[in-house]
Protein backbone atom coordinates (compact mmCIF):
# COMPACT_ATOMS: atom_id res chain seq x y z
CA UNK A 1 0.00 0.00 0.00
CA UNK A 2 0.92 3.16 -0.98
CA UNK A 3 0.54 6.41 1.50
CA UNK A 4 -0.54 9.61 -0.01
CA UNK A 5 -0.76 12.59 2.95
CA UNK A 6 -1.97 9.91 5.50
CA UNK A 7 -4.06 8.05 3.07
CA UNK A 8 -3.60 4.64 2.04
CA UNK A 9 -3.80 3.62 -1.62
CA UNK A 10 -3.02 0.49 -3.35
CA UNK A 11 0.18 0.47 -5.09
CA UNK A 12 -1.57 -1.31 -8.21
CA UNK A 13 -4.23 1.85 -8.49
CA UNK A 14 -1.21 4.27 -8.31
CA UNK A 15 0.66 2.52 -11.13
CA UNK A 16 -3.53 2.27 -13.16
CA UNK A 17 -3.75 6.00 -12.51
CA UNK A 18 -0.36 6.77 -13.85
CA UNK A 19 -0.86 4.82 -16.79
CA UNK A 20 -4.04 6.21 -17.58
CA UNK A 21 -3.05 9.68 -17.22
CA UNK A 22 0.12 8.67 -19.53
CA UNK A 23 -2.45 7.38 -22.00
CA UNK A 24 -4.71 10.85 -21.78
CA UNK A 25 -1.60 12.27 -22.65
CA UNK A 26 -0.91 10.31 -25.61
CA UNK A 27 -4.41 10.87 -27.12
CA UNK A 28 -4.28 14.58 -26.64
CA UNK A 29 -1.15 14.26 -28.54
CA UNK A 30 -2.39 11.84 -30.95
CA UNK A 31 -5.34 13.91 -31.50
CA UNK A 32 -3.25 17.34 -32.16
CA UNK A 33 -1.67 15.36 -34.74
CA UNK A 34 -4.52 13.88 -36.47
CA UNK A 35 -6.35 17.69 -36.76
CA UNK A 36 -2.48 18.79 -38.09
CA UNK A 37 -2.69 16.45 -40.97
CA UNK A 38 -6.29 17.26 -41.83
CA UNK A 39 -5.97 21.23 -41.69
CA UNK A 40 -2.40 20.63 -43.19
CA UNK A 41 -0.35 22.75 -40.99
CA UNK A 42 2.69 21.83 -39.09
CA UNK A 43 2.15 20.44 -35.18
CA UNK A 44 4.69 22.06 -33.75
CA UNK A 45 7.27 21.01 -30.95
CA UNK A 46 5.39 19.50 -28.34
CA UNK A 47 6.58 21.98 -25.23
CA UNK A 48 4.72 24.63 -27.17
CA UNK A 49 1.37 22.43 -26.73
CA UNK A 50 2.22 20.72 -22.86
CA UNK A 51 -0.45 23.08 -21.30
CA UNK A 52 -3.43 22.04 -23.27
CA UNK A 53 -2.12 17.99 -23.26
CA UNK A 54 -1.89 18.49 -19.39
CA UNK A 55 -4.97 20.08 -18.60
CA UNK A 56 -7.12 17.89 -20.76
CA UNK A 57 -5.31 14.58 -18.63
CA UNK A 58 -5.83 15.94 -15.65
CA UNK A 59 -9.06 16.69 -16.39
CA UNK A 60 -9.90 13.48 -17.48
CA UNK A 61 -7.99 11.78 -14.33
CA UNK A 62 -10.24 14.10 -12.02
CA UNK A 63 -13.44 13.46 -13.51
CA UNK A 64 -12.45 8.92 -13.07
CA UNK A 65 -11.66 9.62 -9.44
CA UNK A 66 -15.26 11.59 -9.04
CA UNK A 67 -16.76 8.73 -10.49
CA UNK A 68 -15.02 5.92 -9.05
CA UNK A 69 -13.53 4.78 -11.57
CA UNK A 70 -10.71 3.52 -8.88
CA UNK A 71 -13.25 1.44 -7.06
CA UNK A 72 -13.30 -2.22 -6.27
CA UNK A 73 -16.44 -2.63 -8.77
CA UNK A 74 -14.73 -0.85 -11.70
CA UNK A 75 -11.32 -2.72 -11.31
CA UNK A 76 -12.83 -6.05 -11.72
CA UNK A 77 -15.86 -5.68 -14.31
CA UNK A 78 -15.38 -4.13 -17.20
CA UNK A 79 -19.21 -3.35 -17.90
CA UNK A 80 -19.10 -1.47 -14.71
CA UNK A 81 -15.86 0.19 -15.97
CA UNK A 82 -17.00 0.94 -18.97
CA UNK A 83 -20.18 2.88 -17.73
CA UNK A 84 -18.16 5.00 -15.43
CA UNK A 85 -15.83 5.55 -17.88
CA UNK A 86 -18.55 7.26 -20.12
CA UNK A 87 -19.52 9.16 -17.52
CA UNK A 88 -15.82 10.17 -16.40
CA UNK A 89 -15.51 11.26 -20.58
CA UNK A 90 -18.71 13.53 -20.54
CA UNK A 91 -17.82 15.00 -16.83
CA UNK A 92 -14.50 15.83 -18.35
CA UNK A 93 -16.12 17.52 -21.39
CA UNK A 94 -18.10 19.86 -19.08
CA UNK A 95 -14.79 21.34 -16.82
CA UNK A 96 -12.91 21.59 -19.89
CA UNK A 97 -15.58 23.08 -21.52
CA UNK A 98 -16.13 25.57 -18.26
CA UNK A 99 -11.97 26.01 -18.30
CA UNK A 100 -12.23 26.75 -21.88
CA UNK A 101 -13.95 29.34 -20.86
CA UNK A 102 -11.84 31.06 -18.62
CA UNK A 103 -8.67 30.42 -19.69
CA UNK A 104 -9.01 29.67 -23.17
CA UNK A 105 -4.99 29.22 -24.41
CA UNK A 106 -5.57 26.56 -21.10
CA UNK A 107 -7.20 24.13 -23.33
CA UNK A 108 -7.76 22.12 -26.22
CA UNK A 109 -9.56 23.55 -29.79
CA UNK A 110 -12.88 21.91 -30.10
CA UNK A 111 -11.76 19.89 -32.91
CA UNK A 112 -8.43 18.42 -30.92
CA UNK A 113 -10.98 17.94 -27.79
CA UNK A 114 -13.37 15.97 -29.80
CA UNK A 115 -10.61 13.80 -31.86
CA UNK A 116 -8.83 13.42 -27.90
CA UNK A 117 -11.95 12.56 -26.20
CA UNK A 118 -12.49 9.53 -28.31
CA UNK A 119 -8.54 8.45 -28.98
CA UNK A 120 -9.05 8.87 -24.68
CA UNK A 121 -12.34 6.21 -24.59
CA UNK A 122 -10.41 3.71 -26.82
CA UNK A 123 -7.87 3.65 -25.05
CA UNK A 124 -8.77 3.81 -21.36
CA UNK A 125 -11.53 1.14 -22.84
CA UNK A 126 -8.37 -1.41 -24.27
CA UNK A 127 -6.61 -0.69 -20.91
CA UNK A 128 -9.33 -2.13 -18.67
CA UNK A 129 -10.02 -5.21 -20.96
CA UNK A 130 -6.47 -5.94 -20.74
CA UNK A 131 -6.61 -5.25 -17.13
CA UNK A 132 -9.98 -7.45 -16.40
CA UNK A 133 -8.62 -10.19 -19.31
CA UNK A 134 -5.40 -10.88 -18.58
CA UNK A 135 -4.30 -10.09 -14.54
CA UNK A 136 -7.81 -9.72 -13.60
CA UNK A 137 -8.10 -9.32 -10.02
CA UNK A 138 -5.38 -11.09 -8.76
CA UNK A 139 -3.50 -7.32 -9.79
CA UNK A 140 -4.89 -5.80 -6.91
CA UNK A 141 -4.71 -8.81 -4.15
CA UNK A 142 -1.89 -8.45 -1.55
CA UNK A 143 -0.83 -12.19 0.37
CA UNK A 144 -1.43 -11.66 4.00
CA UNK A 145 -0.38 -14.99 6.30
CA UNK A 146 -2.24 -14.32 9.98
CA UNK A 147 -1.28 -14.96 13.16
CA UNK A 148 -3.88 -15.96 15.01
CA UNK A 149 -7.33 -18.23 14.61
CA UNK A 150 -9.75 -17.17 16.54
CA UNK A 151 -12.48 -14.43 15.93
CA UNK A 152 -10.34 -11.76 15.24
CA UNK A 153 -9.00 -14.17 12.73
CA UNK A 154 -12.09 -14.97 11.62
CA UNK A 155 -13.72 -11.35 11.06
CA UNK A 156 -10.17 -10.91 8.37
CA UNK A 157 -11.54 -14.77 7.35
CA UNK A 158 -14.85 -13.13 6.17
CA UNK A 159 -13.11 -9.62 4.84
CA UNK A 160 -10.54 -11.52 2.41
CA UNK A 161 -13.87 -13.68 1.11
CA UNK A 162 -15.92 -10.42 0.11
CA UNK A 163 -16.76 -10.12 -3.19
CA UNK A 164 -13.62 -7.50 -4.51
CA UNK A 165 -11.77 -7.68 -1.77
CA UNK A 166 -8.03 -7.13 -2.27
CA UNK A 167 -6.92 -9.69 0.06
CA UNK A 168 -5.63 -13.36 -0.33
CA UNK A 169 -4.82 -15.09 2.81
CA UNK A 170 -2.55 -17.55 2.34
CA UNK A 171 -2.49 -19.11 5.79
CA UNK A 172 -3.62 -18.90 8.87
CA UNK A 173 -1.18 -19.68 12.77
CA UNK A 174 -3.16 -20.54 15.99
CA UNK A 175 -0.60 -18.52 18.24
CA UNK A 176 -3.22 -21.03 20.92
CA UNK A 177 -4.80 -24.23 21.28
CA UNK A 178 -8.03 -22.32 22.53
CA UNK A 179 -8.28 -20.17 19.38
CA UNK A 180 -10.44 -22.49 16.89
CA UNK A 181 -12.67 -20.12 15.08
CA UNK A 182 -10.85 -20.85 11.76
CA UNK A 183 -10.78 -24.06 10.70
CA UNK A 184 -7.49 -25.60 9.35
CA UNK A 185 -5.20 -22.87 10.90
CA UNK A 186 -1.41 -24.44 11.84
CA UNK A 187 -0.66 -24.75 15.18
CA UNK A 188 2.23 -22.83 16.23
CA UNK A 189 4.07 -25.22 17.08
CA UNK A 190 3.71 -27.06 13.73
CA UNK A 191 5.70 -24.20 12.61
CA UNK A 192 9.36 -23.78 12.83
CA UNK A 193 9.82 -20.66 11.91
CA UNK A 194 6.71 -18.11 11.33
CA UNK A 195 9.80 -16.03 9.46
CA UNK A 196 10.60 -18.74 6.77
CA UNK A 197 7.30 -19.57 6.93
CA UNK A 198 5.67 -16.77 5.87
CA UNK A 199 8.68 -16.27 3.27
CA UNK A 200 7.42 -19.82 1.50
CA UNK A 201 4.32 -18.77 1.47
CA UNK A 202 4.72 -15.91 -0.77
CA UNK A 203 3.41 -13.61 2.22
CA UNK A 204 3.77 -9.73 1.37
CA UNK A 205 2.44 -8.95 5.03
CA UNK A 206 1.75 -10.36 8.51
CA UNK A 207 -1.27 -9.62 10.75
CA UNK A 208 -1.07 -10.11 14.32
CA UNK A 209 -4.81 -11.10 15.51
CA UNK A 210 -4.80 -12.52 18.50
CA UNK A 211 -7.52 -12.16 21.08
CA UNK A 212 -5.02 -11.30 24.08
CA UNK A 213 -1.45 -10.17 23.49
CA UNK A 214 -0.93 -10.35 27.36
CA UNK A 215 1.60 -13.24 27.79
CA UNK A 216 1.45 -13.82 24.45
CA UNK A 217 3.01 -11.61 22.04
CA UNK A 218 5.78 -13.51 20.08
CA UNK A 219 8.23 -10.39 20.11
CA UNK A 220 10.82 -12.69 18.90
CA UNK A 221 9.29 -13.88 15.97
CA UNK A 222 7.79 -10.74 15.03
CA UNK A 223 11.19 -8.96 14.74
CA UNK A 224 12.68 -11.86 12.55
CA UNK A 225 9.57 -11.56 10.39
CA UNK A 226 10.36 -7.96 9.81
CA UNK A 227 14.35 -8.35 9.26
CA UNK A 228 13.21 -10.59 6.43
CA UNK A 229 11.48 -7.91 4.71
CA UNK A 230 7.96 -8.63 5.74
CA UNK A 231 5.73 -6.36 6.62
CA UNK A 232 4.17 -6.77 10.28
CA UNK A 233 1.30 -5.03 11.26
CA UNK A 234 -1.71 -5.62 13.98
CA UNK A 235 -4.98 -5.84 13.11
CA UNK A 236 -6.70 -2.59 14.14
CA UNK A 237 -4.21 -0.91 11.76
CA UNK A 238 -4.73 -3.13 9.03
CA UNK A 239 -8.43 -3.02 9.58
CA UNK A 240 -8.13 0.85 9.77
CA UNK A 241 -5.87 0.35 6.04
CA UNK A 242 -8.21 -2.00 4.11
CA UNK A 243 -11.30 -0.77 5.30
CA UNK A 244 -11.21 3.31 5.21
CA UNK A 245 -12.26 3.51 8.70
CA UNK A 246 -10.99 3.17 12.96
CA UNK A 247 -12.26 -0.22 13.77
CA UNK A 248 -14.02 0.09 17.02
CA UNK A 249 -13.98 -3.53 18.16
CA UNK A 250 -10.27 -3.84 17.94
CA UNK A 251 -9.11 -0.11 18.75
CA UNK A 252 -8.51 1.07 22.08
CA UNK A 253 -7.13 4.36 23.90
CA UNK A 254 -3.63 3.63 24.04
CA UNK A 255 -3.61 2.85 19.96
CA UNK A 256 -5.19 6.35 19.23
CA UNK A 257 -2.66 7.90 21.41
CA UNK A 258 -0.16 6.88 20.22
CA UNK A 259 -0.80 6.73 16.60
CA UNK A 260 0.64 9.41 14.12
CA UNK A 261 -3.03 10.58 13.79
CA UNK A 262 -5.09 13.36 15.07
CA UNK A 263 -2.19 15.76 14.21
CA UNK A 264 -2.05 19.24 15.17
CA UNK A 265 0.47 20.85 12.88
CA UNK A 266 -2.29 21.42 10.33
CA UNK A 267 -2.64 25.27 11.02
CA UNK A 268 -1.79 25.89 7.23
CA UNK A 269 -3.99 23.23 5.81
CA UNK A 270 -6.87 24.13 8.42
CA UNK A 271 -6.56 28.13 7.20
CA UNK A 272 -6.26 26.77 2.93
CA UNK A 273 -9.44 24.96 3.92
CA UNK A 274 -11.37 27.95 5.83
CA UNK A 275 -10.40 29.87 2.71
CA UNK A 276 -11.70 26.95 0.13
CA UNK A 277 -15.31 27.14 2.28
CA UNK A 278 -15.90 30.91 2.12
CA UNK A 279 -14.85 31.03 -2.11
CA UNK A 280 -17.00 28.04 -2.61
CA UNK A 281 -19.81 29.08 -0.40
CA UNK A 282 -20.26 32.00 -2.08
CA UNK A 283 -19.95 30.59 -5.09
CA UNK A 284 -22.66 27.80 -4.83
CA UNK A 285 -24.93 30.71 -2.93
CA UNK A 286 -24.92 32.71 -6.13
CA UNK A 287 -25.17 29.36 -9.00
CA UNK A 288 -27.07 27.21 -6.61
CA UNK A 289 -30.12 30.31 -5.77
CA UNK A 290 -32.11 29.56 -8.82
CA UNK A 291 -32.25 25.68 -7.81
CA UNK A 292 -33.26 27.10 -4.34
CA UNK A 293 -35.93 29.32 -5.46
CA UNK A 294 -37.42 26.98 -7.68
CA UNK A 295 -37.58 24.15 -5.14
CA UNK A 296 -39.11 26.21 -2.66
CA UNK A 297 -42.16 27.12 -5.28
CA UNK A 298 -42.31 23.56 -5.55
CA UNK A 299 -42.31 22.64 -1.76
CA UNK A 300 -44.99 25.68 -1.36
CA UNK A 301 -47.35 23.83 -3.92
CA UNK A 302 -46.83 20.42 -2.98
CA UNK A 303 -47.59 21.11 1.35
CA UNK A 304 -48.61 23.30 3.44
CA UNK A 305 -46.14 24.77 5.34
CA UNK A 306 -42.46 27.02 5.36
CA UNK A 307 -40.34 26.81 2.54
CA UNK A 308 -37.65 26.17 5.05
CA UNK A 309 -36.86 24.94 8.67
CA UNK A 310 -34.45 25.72 11.12
CA UNK A 311 -33.01 22.55 13.52
CA UNK A 312 -30.13 22.63 16.32
CA UNK A 313 -27.21 20.53 15.47
CA UNK A 314 -24.19 20.00 17.39
CA UNK A 315 -20.59 21.13 16.14
CA UNK A 316 -17.50 21.89 16.48
CA UNK A 317 -15.98 20.35 20.56
CA UNK A 318 -19.84 19.96 20.57
CA UNK A 319 -20.81 23.84 20.21
CA UNK A 320 -24.84 23.83 19.15
CA UNK A 321 -25.83 25.33 16.42
CA UNK A 322 -28.64 25.98 13.80
CA UNK A 323 -28.60 24.38 10.51
CA UNK A 324 -30.91 25.82 7.62
CA UNK A 325 -32.55 23.25 5.03
CA UNK A 326 -35.63 23.17 2.46
CA UNK A 327 -38.57 21.33 4.08
CA UNK A 328 -38.69 18.15 2.43
CA UNK A 329 -41.26 17.05 5.52
CA UNK A 330 -44.83 17.19 6.63
CA UNK A 331 -44.82 19.87 9.39
CA UNK A 332 -45.93 17.27 11.64
CA UNK A 333 -43.31 14.65 11.12
CA UNK A 334 -41.85 15.38 14.87
CA UNK A 335 -45.85 15.98 16.26
CA UNK A 336 -45.14 14.23 20.03
CA UNK A 337 -41.52 16.64 19.85
CA UNK A 338 -39.01 14.08 20.23
CA UNK A 339 -36.34 13.57 17.22
CA UNK A 340 -36.92 10.61 15.19
CA UNK A 341 -34.74 8.99 13.05
CA UNK A 342 -35.27 9.20 9.27
CA UNK A 343 -36.30 5.70 7.44
CA UNK A 344 -36.45 3.85 4.37
CA UNK A 345 -39.45 5.36 2.29
CA UNK A 346 -40.03 7.21 5.26
CA UNK A 347 -43.94 8.52 5.02
CA UNK A 348 -43.36 11.35 6.74
CA UNK A 349 -41.64 12.80 3.24
CA UNK A 350 -43.05 14.65 0.39
CA UNK A 351 -43.15 13.97 -2.79
CA UNK A 352 -41.16 17.17 -3.74
CA UNK A 353 -39.39 15.86 -0.60
CA UNK A 354 -37.98 12.63 -1.84
CA UNK A 355 -36.74 14.74 -5.62
CA UNK A 356 -34.80 16.87 -3.45
CA UNK A 357 -33.49 14.73 -1.16
CA UNK A 358 -32.32 12.42 -3.76
CA UNK A 359 -30.94 15.27 -5.53
CA UNK A 360 -29.14 17.04 -2.40
CA UNK A 361 -30.80 19.85 -3.46
CA UNK A 362 -32.30 20.56 0.41
CA UNK A 363 -28.79 20.92 1.81
CA UNK A 364 -28.41 23.78 -0.59
CA UNK A 365 -28.98 26.39 2.16
CA UNK A 366 -26.45 24.87 4.43
CA UNK A 367 -23.88 26.87 2.49
CA UNK A 368 -24.89 29.61 4.56
CA UNK A 369 -23.58 27.65 7.39
CA UNK A 370 -20.24 27.12 5.67
CA UNK A 371 -20.10 30.77 5.22
CA UNK A 372 -20.44 31.52 8.83
CA UNK A 373 -18.12 29.22 9.59
CA UNK A 374 -20.03 27.21 11.63
CA UNK A 375 -19.56 24.05 9.32
CA UNK A 376 -16.95 23.10 6.64
CA UNK A 377 -18.00 21.77 3.07
CA UNK A 378 -15.98 18.44 4.38
CA UNK A 379 -16.50 16.88 7.41
CA UNK A 380 -18.71 14.30 9.56
CA UNK A 381 -22.40 14.87 9.35
CA UNK A 382 -24.02 17.16 12.06
CA UNK A 383 -26.01 15.18 13.96
CA UNK A 384 -29.31 16.76 16.99
CA UNK A 385 -28.55 17.22 19.76
CA UNK A 386 -30.84 14.26 21.13
CA UNK A 387 -29.44 12.00 19.13
CA UNK A 388 -25.52 12.98 20.04
CA UNK A 389 -26.73 12.37 23.78
CA UNK A 390 -28.17 8.84 23.39
CA UNK A 391 -25.09 8.11 20.70
CA UNK A 392 -22.44 9.03 23.05
CA UNK A 393 -23.67 6.63 25.93
CA UNK A 394 -23.99 4.07 23.35
CA UNK A 395 -20.55 4.30 21.23
CA UNK A 396 -17.23 4.30 22.43
CA UNK A 397 -14.90 7.41 20.80
CA UNK A 398 -18.56 9.48 19.62
CA UNK A 399 -16.96 12.50 21.32
CA UNK A 400 -13.41 12.87 19.07
CA UNK A 401 -16.01 13.40 16.07
CA UNK A 402 -16.70 16.42 17.48
CA UNK A 403 -13.09 17.76 17.30
CA UNK A 404 -13.55 18.63 13.54
CA UNK A 405 -15.79 20.98 11.80
CA UNK A 406 -18.99 19.26 10.73
CA UNK A 407 -19.63 18.86 7.13
CA UNK A 408 -21.95 19.29 4.01
CA UNK A 409 -20.44 15.98 2.89
CA UNK A 410 -17.71 13.46 4.26
CA UNK A 411 -15.69 10.46 4.75
CA UNK A 412 -18.83 8.36 5.95
CA UNK A 413 -21.24 9.32 3.86
CA UNK A 414 -19.49 8.41 0.43
CA UNK A 415 -18.67 4.95 1.86
CA UNK A 416 -21.57 4.49 3.90
CA UNK A 417 -25.11 4.34 3.12
CA UNK A 418 -27.41 6.15 4.83
CA UNK A 419 -28.34 5.05 8.18
CA UNK A 420 -30.82 5.27 10.51
CA UNK A 421 -29.85 3.49 13.57
CA UNK A 422 -27.32 2.84 16.38
CA UNK A 423 -25.73 0.49 14.60
CA UNK A 424 -25.80 2.44 11.51
CA UNK A 425 -23.91 5.28 13.78
CA UNK A 426 -21.62 3.05 14.69
CA UNK A 427 -20.40 1.81 11.44
CA UNK A 428 -20.37 5.69 10.53
CA UNK A 429 -18.52 6.92 13.29
CA UNK A 430 -15.74 4.35 12.41
CA UNK A 431 -15.53 6.59 9.09
CA UNK A 432 -15.90 9.70 10.94
CA UNK A 433 -12.63 8.57 13.34
CA UNK A 434 -10.42 7.73 10.16
CA UNK A 435 -11.36 11.26 8.70
CA UNK A 436 -11.07 13.25 11.70
CA UNK A 437 -7.44 11.02 12.13
CA UNK A 438 -5.80 11.13 8.82
CA UNK A 439 -7.42 14.70 7.59
CA UNK A 440 -5.71 16.21 4.91
CA UNK A 441 -6.36 18.54 2.24
CA UNK A 442 -6.06 15.35 -0.27
CA UNK A 443 -8.33 13.72 1.58
CA UNK A 444 -11.15 16.39 1.24
CA UNK A 445 -10.63 16.36 -2.78
CA UNK A 446 -11.05 12.96 -2.53
CA UNK A 447 -14.01 12.87 -0.17
CA UNK A 448 -15.57 16.05 -2.49
CA UNK A 449 -14.88 14.49 -5.74
CA UNK A 450 -16.53 11.12 -4.65
CA UNK A 451 -19.02 13.05 -4.01
CA UNK A 452 -19.92 13.23 -7.28
CA UNK A 453 -20.34 9.99 -7.92
CA UNK A 454 -22.99 9.80 -4.68
CA UNK A 455 -24.91 12.35 -6.11
CA UNK A 456 -25.16 10.81 -9.93
CA UNK A 457 -25.79 7.75 -8.75
CA UNK A 458 -27.43 7.70 -5.32
CA UNK A 459 -27.03 5.57 -2.66
CA UNK A 460 -29.18 5.09 0.60
CA UNK A 461 -30.41 8.85 0.18
CA UNK A 462 -33.13 9.46 2.81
Amino acid sequence: MFRLFKHYVPYAVVWLALIEFAALLLSAEAAWHLYAHLSDFDAGPIGDRWLPLFTFALANSLAMMAVGMYGTAALRWLGFATARLLAAISLGVIFLSVLRFLLPAATLWRANSFYAMLFAIGALFLIRLLLTQTAGADAFRRRILVLGAGPRAARLAALAAEPGSGLVIVGFVAMRASETAVPGALPRAAVASLADHAVALGAGEVVLAIEDRRGALPLADLLRVKTTGVHVNDIASFLERETGRVDLATTNPSGLIFSDGFSAGQRISKAGKRLFDIAASLIVLVVGLPLVVVAGIAVKLDSKGPVFYRQPRVGLFGEPYDIVKIRSMRTDAEAAGQAVWASENDPRITRVGRIIRKLRIDELPQTWCVLKGEMSFVGPRPERPSFVEELTRELPFYAERHMVKPGLTGWAQINYPYGASVEDARAKLEYDLYYAKNYSPFLDLLILLQTVRVVLWPEGAR
